[in-house]
């Protein structure tokens, strides 16, 4: 399966985002990384095309979207995802996350409840390290039931970051 890629540069940091040539959507975001070959790296296994067309638009409508949230100049992003990588549990649980509001925090028993039993927590956590359009999907919003961070796929540091951002960091635990 082919891929279109872009890796371009934010305040934060070099980011990437690819879209399938088969599904109309971004199916990837690498979070902000200290350099192009970071990214590059991270992106490594997706077969690299060049963007054209349909595909082209969404890879920059995504790009402005996701500059313009790092920002703070933006607090929803509205471009098309891909969310079809994942598993038919895996999609619940990113489905359920998308819900969770810019400036809010749930817990991953949260989560687990709007997908069938807060004895989902654990696996809620697994789904969503899974996840492979972070900021799009807001895994993390989703934070221990204690008001501790939780985990982060991408780092602590990144999602103490992107809920600075958002103005919830200073609702939890430190």
């Amino acid at each position: 399966m082919h891929h279109a890629v872009t890796i371009f540069e934010t305040a934060w940091g070099w980011m990437g985002i690819a879209v399938s040539e088969d599904r109309p959507g971004i199916c990837r975001i690498v979070l902000p990384q200290p350099s192009r070959l970071a990214v590059e790296a991270e992106i490594g296994p997706w077969k690299m095309a060049k963007p054209a067309g349909a595909n082209e638009q969404i890879l920059r409508e995504a790009q402005k979207q996701l500059i313009a949230f790092l920002e703070g100049k933006r607090s929803t992003l509205d471009f098309p995802v891909d969310l079809s990588i994942g598993t038919p549990f895996q999609r619940l649980v990113w489905q359920a996350t998308l819900r969770i509001p810019y400036g809010r925090v749930r817990s991953y028993k949260w989560v687990a409840a709007k997908i069938g039993g807060q004895h989902y927590a654990r696996a809620v956590g697994l789904a969503l390290g899974a996840n492979p359009v972070p900021i799009m999907v807001p895994c993390h919003r989703v934070v221990a039931h204690d008001g501790s961070l939780g985990g982060f796929s991408c780092g602590l540091k990144a999602k103490r970051r992107l809920l600075a951002l958002e103005g919830t960091l200073s609702q939890l635990k430190s």
